[in-house]
């Protein structure tokens, strides 16, 4: 299976021509990647832009960094899963810790995932402690954002489902976690989830790690850490770290 590399430009960069740069010089850059899959997931006003770049390489997708639940409707400011798929979208990011810090209940996070899934999309659930302070214990904060975004979505639409792991003290701070720890929460994450789906399910669905991923430690952590792919935030933006963390990503 190809390791999953998504990149989460957040609200970068500040203009269509400095966002058209950075997709033309990471798509050059990897132009001949091999063993990944890569998605961009620009602001959504760069949606349209990056839906009819041409890129070297089919293993690039479109990705959103966010949905609302309803199909349409009187929602000012609001984009719809139907919406997203309909400008080229393959994938959205549901319940980023940053979306959570500003208000997002598991609630919330729940009817979006559904929605996401539900329209046919791949989305990708994020879920993290805000401190680091387990051993080896299940944080219940992570298996309550698990639990209540996953209730009750039909387990045919799991098949589109990823879990990122994401500790929220890791982010933007430079203290990226070990990937030791990461690979014992890949564990207890997979474990929380044979539960919930089956085992049969369950094992296909992939996992990975963000909090202050680098050129320099991106490979350790789908090595060692057991992980299946990367959600990239910072180094995303500059075209250079980017190409190195899906190369050293790739030769693993």
């Amino acid at each position: 299976m190809k390791k999953l590399i998504i990149a989460n430009w957040k609200m970068n960069p500040g203009s269509q021509r400095d966002a058209s740069r950075l997709a033309h010089f990471v798509g050059r850059g990897l132009r001949k990647a091999k063993n990944v899959e890569i998605v961009l997931a620009p602001p959504f006003v760069y949606l349209p832009l990056l839906s009819n770049f041409k890129l070297p390489t089919s293993n690039f997708k479109l990705g959103a960094q966010d949905t609302f639940w309803e199909k349409g409707g009187a929602y000012t400011g609001e984009i719809s899963a139907l919406q997203l798929k309909a400008s080229g979208v393959k994938l959205v990011i549901v319940g980023h810790s940053e979306r959570r810090a500003l208000g997002e209940s598991n609630e919330v996070v729940h009817k979006k995932l559904n929605a996401a899934l539900g329209g046919g999309l791949k989305a990708v659930l994020c879920v993290g402690e805000k401190e680091k302070e387990r051993e080896i214990v299940f944080p219940k904060i992570i298996r309550d954002e698990l639990h209540e975004g996953l209730r009750k979505i039909k387990k045919s639409l799991i098949k589109n489902l990823i879990i990122a792991y994401e500790p929220v003290w890791a982010i933007g701070t430079g203290k990226a976690d070990t990937p030791k720890d990461v690979y014992e929460m890949s564990i207890l994450l997979r474990r929380e989830l044979y539960k919930m789906f089956g085992k049969k399910i369950a094992s296909k669905v992939p996992i990975l790690y963000g909090g202050s991923v680098t050129a320099e430690n991106a490979a350790e952590f789908v090595g060692r850490g057991m992980v299946d792919g990367l959600l990239v935030g910072g180094a995303s933006l500059n075209a250079k770290s980017f190409v190195k963390i899906v190369e050293e990503v790739g030769a693993t």
